[in-house]
């Protein structure tokens, strides 16, 4: 079965985490959530396992583990899911063991996915991933360094270095559907997309970035 681990803190977009997992799940695909402390939470703390977590809009979701990096490494899941959020972002990027698990998929020797959106693109910054293109919510393009090749698209996926992972990259809460499709249609192909897309109802005319 193919898994995949996505992360969240204090200040994580939920709509960006939610459309994400709850999709993913449609697909098959078994997801963990895996809760990066910060410190004290008026739900919780990093002593419980795991906390609430606090989003950006006080949504308050509780995450299925505490970030183990001992047990959330390449070996065990697929793809690695960074959402955004400025709060829940600024934790991640600021996390050694996420910049650590992050360099772990990257340089795997079984090709791995990392999705990355919104301001969650700002831990491939501080993670120091080669330049390639790449994208995230408008707010933070000016934090990338030159090497990086910024695209304003919905979804930018990126193979530009050998050998090393997928990057998929989006900008915001309006694009993680077509992000999340995206995904699906890299870990399961795109006959698998279609049959997920379908039941659920998107309006004609709506922009979801399907079909691709």
């Amino acid at each position: 079965m193919v898994k995949a681990l996505i992360l969240i803190a204090d200040g994580t977009e939920e709509m960006e985490f939610t459309i994400t997992y709850d999709t993913l799940v449609r697909a098959g695909i078994e997801c963990t959530s895996a809760f990066i402390p910060r410190g004290l939470s008026p739900y919780g703390s990093s002593d419980t396992s795991p906390p609430l977590a606090v989003c950006s809009r006080k949504v308050k979701i509780l995450p299925d583990v505490t970030l183990n990096p001992l047990d959330a490494g390449p070996e065990k899941y697929d793809a690695l899911i960074i959402p955004g959020g400025m709060g829940g972002a600024v934790t991640m990027a600021g996390s050694t063991e996420v910049q650590n698990l992050v360099h772990s998929y990257y340089n795997h020797p079984e090709k791995r996915i990392i999705g990355m959106i919104c301001a969650g693109s700002k831990v491939a910054i501080t993670a120091k991933l080669p330049g390639q293109p790449i994208t995230s919510h408008p707010s933070i393009q000016s934090e990338f360094p030159d090497h990086f090749d910024y695209k304003e698209q919905n979804v930018v996926v990126s193979d530009a270095v050998p050998r090393k992972a997928t990057l998929v990259t989006s900008r915001g809460p309006g694009t993680a559907f077509p992000f999340v499709f995206t995904l699906i249609e890299l870990l399961c192909g795109k006959e698998k997309r279609d049959e997920v897309v379908g039941p659920m109802i998107f309006p004609s005319g709506t922009v979801t970035g399907y079909p691709f």
